[in-house]
This record gives structure tokens, sequence and C-alpha cells, in this order.
């Protein structure tokens, strides 16, 4: 498996979204995911926070299999939590899914996601 990581011009890590050493943390953290291993992952700077890209091999959301949005990660500095979204493709908004104060917990529930909310 195989994470990209896309960075022009990232923030230094001084605590500002997004930076190089989050986005690096992100893309090593989606190698322990248990959908689509197999699948090449980039993990793209966002406004605030990270966005993560993928193929869409099952072609539910793309039939070509091109490239569709997986998740949203952004850091919320007012209450100074992590937010994860997962993408309703068909009317193409974000939906806040988590709020955590680690990472971590944000990753963990990403990379499992059982009920195929991100992985689809």
């Amino acid at each position: 498996m195989h994470t990209a990581l896309i960075s022009p011009r990232l923030h230094d890590a001084d605590g500002c979204h997004p930076n190089e050493l989050d986005l690096r943390r992100i893309a090593h953290m989606l190698e322990k995911r248990t959908r689509y291993r197999y699948v090449p992952v980039e993990v793209v700077p966002a406004t605030n926070g990270y966005r993560i890209v993928s193929p869409c091999c099952s072609r539910t959301v793309d039939p070509n299999g091109g490239k569709i949005d997986i998740a949203l990660i952004e850091f919320d500095q007012q209450s100074n939590k992590w937010k994860l979204f997962n993408k309703l493709h068909e009317r193409n908004i974000w939906l806040l899914h988590l709020c955590a104060d680690r990472l971590q917990q944000l990753l963990d529930c990403l990379n499992e996601d059982p009920a195929r909310l991100f992985w689809q």
C-alpha cells in the first residue's frame, strides 16, 4: 500500500494546520486501515487541516474508478479539538462525524470504519 503526501507550502510545525508533521503522521497512520489496504491514498492539505483522497475501487461513487474524497480532518483552534468529516457524495457535502481531543482518536475511527462511511 502506498500513501502519497501532497504538501505545497505548508505551515511550519508551529501549531497551524496544515503542517508537514501532521500530514506525515496522518499518512503513516492510514497504513493501518482495514479497508482497501491495497489502494494508494493521498493526504492533501486543506483549509485548517487535511483531505484524504483515494481511487474509487468499488465504483460505487465513481463508476470510472477515479479519485474521490474519503475524509476531511480539521483542527478547530477555538475548541482545541480535531474534527473528522465524511463525504456525502450524492450531495457533495461534508458531514461532521466525530470531534476528539487527539488526532489518533479520529484516525482509529477512520481506519476501522465498520459502517463504511469513509471507505465506500
